[in-house]
């Protein structure tokens, strides 16, 4: 009799345990859908905007100059721009907002934080950003399978920035000099334009965080007028 209760025990926690791991799974399923069709609605609404300002006025020159800087003081909360990595795969794009705490990361609307401290897109310097691998819509679920040369579209109100995937790096929660103008050198001034993503690491743990590097390859005004190699994707956006 005590032999056949332990198994029912043993059944009934095995019941559980796969219920909640459905549920996680299904709710994080449920989240990154809703982000990335939030981004998708944002998108929409600056190249919309866009191209009502512009009118019939002639697309951008090839040679767009220096990127266009946003100087905005964003609020924590506020989404200023719109990440899609196509490493990442179909409904990747997610909104980029202030702040880097729960009320950000775990959002169903957002899902990607910008460290304040840090540059923004374009910019000279080190626009750092974060972001869940598994859990809250993970959005940097697939961030190490990055591989060299992998690009990284940031958009935003003014236009679209190109950095291109350089390195890994693996560091502990305590090693915040990532963030850093020159990450691991705060002494130094920063010459180049580089994107910093972080996560944690590995999957379901907090033990590490995993981090990514880029650098800024190109930018193009106008919020729709996106690179031509995402083109058909980002006009898929919404539909």
């Amino acid at each position: 009799m005590v032999g056949v209760f332990g198994e029912l025990l043993l059944t009934a926690g095995a019941l559980i345990l796969l219920f909640l791991g459905w549920q996680l799974w299904w709710n994080d399923a449920i989240m990154a859908g809703q982000q990335s069709s939030a981004a998708s609605d944002l998108s929409s609404e600056w190249m919309e905007s866009d191209r009502a300002q512009r009118g019939d006025a002639p697309a951008p020159p090839p040679d767009p100059g220096e990127p266009l800087v946003d100087t905005t003081a964003y609020d924590n909360g506020d989404s200023f721009a719109v990440m899609y990595v196509p490493r990442f795969g179909e409904g990747s794009q997610r909104n980029i907002a202030q702040g880097v705490g729960l009320d950000v990361l775990n959002s169903f609307t957002l899902g990607v934080g910008h460290y304040p401290e840090t540059a923004m897109p374009g910019s000279v310097g080190n626009f750092a950003i974060a972001a869940h691998r598994s859990a809250y819509g993970g959005g940097m679920h697939e961030i190490e399978q990055l591989q060299l040369g992998d690009a990284i579209y940031i958009q935003t109100k003014d236009g679209w920035y190109t950095y291109r995937f350089r390195d890994f790096e693996y560091v502990t929660p305590e090693t915040v000099d990532v963030l850093a103008p020159v990450p691991h050198r705060p002494d130094l001034a920063p010459t180049d334009r580089i994107i910093t993503l972080t996560s944690c690491n590995p999957l379901y743990s907090t033990a590490e965080r995993i981090i990514a590097y880029g650098v800024l390859e190109s930018w193009q005004p106008g919020a729709a007028n996106p690179p031509a190699e995402i083109a058909e994707t980002v006009a898929t956006w919404g539909q």
